[in-house]
């Protein structure tokens, strides 16, 4: 009579477990892959939820009131936010996809061009820090200029020409037409 080391007290043989972990896990991962526009419609769900949570704990004094308060358009844009982020998750989850654009022109083998945003970054980040001493004709000027030159434009005697008209058109529609202040800087008096 021999004795067989394998097997277990009810006498099956001992096998390996299967791994069943590893074909769920693959299924969980593919089925969220094929269903990705429902994280664009968990995001919108959780906006509309936070701007409906502001609306409603909003602090509203009795003057402020009429027919159309303070609290009616972020109600409304909550509202609608639930409705899109719902609208969207059974969308999906019936089968609809989103398409890819077909003018897109983007080569995803190649490398991210990490200049041209480090400087776009640097171009935005001086506009913030200078728009209060200067003012922003000569900040918004040097972001045009900044952002065309960081985006290939070479055109060293035009660009800053352009940025200049562009910066001083832009606060006078702003400033004056639509009475959006903006901080003029030194050129406050001239302007």
């Amino acid at each position: 009579m021999s004795i067989r080391t394998d097997a277990t007290p009810g006498g099956a043989p001992d096998e390996a477990p299967e791994d069943t972990t590893a074909p769920a896990s693959a299924a969980r991962t593919s089925w969220l892959r094929e269903h990705s526009e429902l994280g664009v419609g968990v995001l919108l769900f959780h906006l509309g939820v936070l701007v409906l949570t502001d609306a409603l704990t909003m602090t509203v004094d009795l003057t402020q009131r009429g027919p159309v308060g303070p609290r009616t358009v972020p109600f409304v844009v909550g509202t609608g936010l639930l409705v899109v982020a719902v609208l969207l998750a059974l969308d999906v989850l019936r089968g609809g996809r989103g398409e890819a654009e077909a003018g897109e022109d983007v080569d995803l083998s190649e490398p991210a061009d990490r200049r041209t945003v480090l400087l776009l970054a640097g171009v935005f980040l001086g506009f913030a820090v200078l728009i209060g001493p200067v003012g922003f004709p000569v900040a918004g000027a040097l972001l045009f200029w900044g952002a065309a030159y960081a985006l290939g434009s070479r055109h060293l005697h035009r660009d800053p020409l352009i940025a200049a008209v562009l910066s001083l058109l832009t606060y006078v529609v702003f400033d004056h037409l639509l009475g959006v202040p903006l901080p003029g800087g030194p050129l406050m008096g001239v302007l």
